[in-house]
């Protein structure tokens, strides 16, 4: 996987705690919405970023209470077709003022990198070797927009 971040390949220092394995002791992680519901106070204690993982049908009210102290949120593509997503990075930049980083994951596609940064994203996952050219290539390609950016 290659992250963009802010259109640049940058290296993840976010660890993903799959399930219920044993909570790392590492400086970031990243841990679904159920598991933050059930972790919430034994991650809040610690001294680290936190981040949360939303599926595309979890939605920003779910954390919004807590998202002074979320760094990350990481928005699910499960298909390119789902576009739910965008509406929730919509949502928490412009409802709830997040100011941390909203990253997408899972199914994303090239065609998709413009629409997602104008919504919110400002990481993305991609399955790619050309990801920064992939960037480049979707911010010029299409230059009409019908709604303003976040």
């Amino acid at each position: 996987m290659t992250l963009l971040k802010d259109g640049r390949t940058v290296g993840d220092d976010w660890l993903e705690v799959d399930g219920d394995q044993p909570l790392p002791s590492a400086e970031a992680v990243i841990v679904s919405l159920p598991r933050w519901k059930q972790d919430r106070t034994e991650l809040l204690g610690r001294n680290i970023r936190l981040g949360v993982r939303l599926a595309s049908d979890e939605a920003a009210e779910d954390i919004a209470d807590d998202l002074a102290r979320i760094d990350l949120i990481a928005i699910e593509f499960p298909k390119f077709t789902d576009g739910r997503g965008y509406s929730t990075a919509r949502i928490l930049r412009e409802r709830y003022s997040f100011k941390g980083e909203i990253r997408a994951v899972g199914n994303v596609l090239r065609d998709q990198l413009r629409f997602m940064a104008r919504c919110g994203f400002d990481a993305v996952q991609l399955n790619s070797d050309t990801a920064e050219l992939d960037w480049r290539d979707a911010q010029a390609e299409i230059n009409t927009q019908y709604q303003p950016p976040v």
